[in-house]
């Protein structure tokens, strides 16, 4: 992961995990802890950006919290829809220009563009430095969904494979 995406990434899970403790979603004890396999995921030397998130730490690793229980309170509390990707193509354009690594750093992919809404998907909705970041990088209208970190992941992984594909294509020609 490139040295700003990397920073962008720790930001990101560093203010979501102290937002999910302001919450009482987790304890404290479990966020160290968590914090603590997070730096080592990142500081070894084979790197999964699958790993590279602490709700995936307190979620899977941990069973500190469900990924339901974050989801309900980012409808009830935060008004922001839920979307299932799994079957969504998403736009072409924002495929063609789409940074890989800022996405997987916040958990985020912005999937349509319409009459100057932009729409994302995000697992990371409470951290405030993946909205900043998203509504600096794109500068304009933005309308947020919550999704699974698997969701994201797996779309990310699709995004990457056709980019992949598209690129050994256009060598062979």
């Amino acid at each position: 992961m490139a040295n700003e995406h990397r920073s962008l990434m720790m930001r990101a899970n560093r203010l979501l995990g102290a937002n999910l403790v302001e919450l009482n979603l987790i304890k404290i004890e479990d966020l160290e802890t968590a914090n603590e396999r997070l730096l080592e995921i990142v500081g070894g030397d084979i790197e999964n950006p699958r790993q590279s998130t602490v709700l995936g730490i307190l979620t899977y690793e941990m069973k500190a919290v469900k990924e339901d229980d974050v989801l309900h309170h980012l409808v009830e509390d935060h008004g922001v829809g839920l979307i299932d990707l799994r079957s969504y193509e998403g736009s072409e354009e924002l495929k063609k220009k789409l940074d890989l690594g800022a996405c997987w750093a916040t958990w985020t992919v912005p999937f349509d563009h319409d009459e100057g809404f932009y729409f994302l998907a995000t697992a990371y909705y409470m951290s405030p430095a993946v909205r900043t970041f998203w509504e600096k990088q794109l500068d304009a209208p933005i309308i947020w969904y919550g999704a699974t970190l698997e969701m994201i992941g797996d779309y990310l992984e699709k995004l990457s494979s056709s980019a992949n594909g598209s690129i050994a294509a256009a060598s062979n020609s």
